[in-house]
């Protein structure tokens, strides 16, 4: 099969194909004919080695397709069943292993290319809206990045829920498409906590989704309102730096929280709850997921440098 190998960690040139032989399914394992593959912001942090990875190897964590062949042990699916996951094992590749317990069926009316272009994106918007801050109606809220796929979702489940979102963009292309996904307020990133403050009255939000990090994180912090949640689910721009857990009592006794998916998924049945309820929006038209572009497998690496290089909005995808 052809897949996509990173022989040493480092930039997107260390992404180059290669043909492999095709995985062999284990105890509790699906083999899946990848139909696409979702080029995420985690697959940077494993082919950099911010995340623990061992090259060489493939990327790649999200993707949907048909399953080939089942591993010994597996009861909850069978050849030629169409699934999703966000745990994958090599997904940027033709076929991949998917352990079943990290699987979901795929519904008939969600075509698998959109299924792999929100499982983990869309979960990751899920657990934020509802459990990491439980959105209620009212509230307003600030989303960083919100012309990117990730901000693009969250902005949508916010009003969804009845909360109003203030977004941050990067330039007046991604203001429009940020507005039409349903956000109130679109700024610049220059001086946002003083905007935010001055579009709440004063008062700031009680929580902020930034998956920017550190260009971002001071301002975060100074947009709370007193006891608001920084929900740090990602470091776009960079980890960020140490502190001094003293300030967040000086500001207003607020919160920090360095979310992550897996932790919010733990379990089966957690999983396919959250899935089926991003599904069931997403036939229903009450969810829209914006693909702003699609590569062939062999152009990882150009995918990988538009999504570092902020060139892009939606989310993308890998088509073997």
């Amino acid at each position: 099969m052809r897949a996509i190998v990173a022989e040493k960690h480092g930039g997107p040139e260390v992404l180059v194909p290669a043909d492999l032989p095709d995985p062999v399914p284990g105890p509790g394992q699906l083999l899946v004919r990848v139909a696409a593959a979702g080029v995420n912001y985690i697959d940077t942090y494993h082919r950099t080695g911010r995340y623990e990875t061992h090259p060489p190897f493939t990327p790649g964590v999200e993707v949907a397709g048909e399953v080939e062949a089942v591993g010994e042990g597996v009861t909850a699916f069978a050849p030629g069943d169409v699934v999703a996951t966000a745990d994958a094992i090599g997904g940027y590749a033709q076929k991949a292993l998917v352990d079943a317990g990290r699987a979901v069926p795929v519904p008939a009316d969600v075509a698998p290319e959109r299924a792999a272009s929100i499982m983990l994106q869309g979960l990751t918007a899920h657990y934020l809206t509802h459990s990491t801050y439980a959105v209620q109606p009212g509230d307003t809220v600030l989303v960083h990045a919100a012309a990117g796929g990730m901000g693009l979702l969250l902005t949508q489940l916010v009003k969804l829920l009845g909360g109003r979102v203030i977004g941050t963009v990067s330039t007046p292309q991604k203001e429009r498409v940020a507005r039409e996904a349903g956000a109130e307020e679109v700024i610049g990133y220059e001086g946002f906590a003083r905007r935010v403050k001055d579009l709440t009255g004063g008062r700031g939000v009680p929580v902020v989704y930034d998956g920017v990090g550190a260009a971002t994180f001071e301002g975060s912090l100074a947009a709370l309102h007193p006891r608001g949640l920084l929900a740090l689910y990602g470091a776009a721009s960079g980890p960020v730096p140490p502190f001094d857990p003293i300030r967040l009592s000086g500001a207003g006794s607020l919160f920090l929280t360095r979310p992550t998916l897996a932790h919010y998924v733990a379990t089966p049945e957690e999983l396919r709850a959250r899935a089926e309820d991003v599904f069931g929006w997403l036939a229903a038209g009450r969810l829209d997921v914006r693909v702003g572009g699609r590569y062939p497998l062999a152009e990882a690496r150009r995918a990988h440098e538009d999504l570092e290089g902020r060139r892009t909005t939606g989310k993308l995808l890998l088509i073997p």
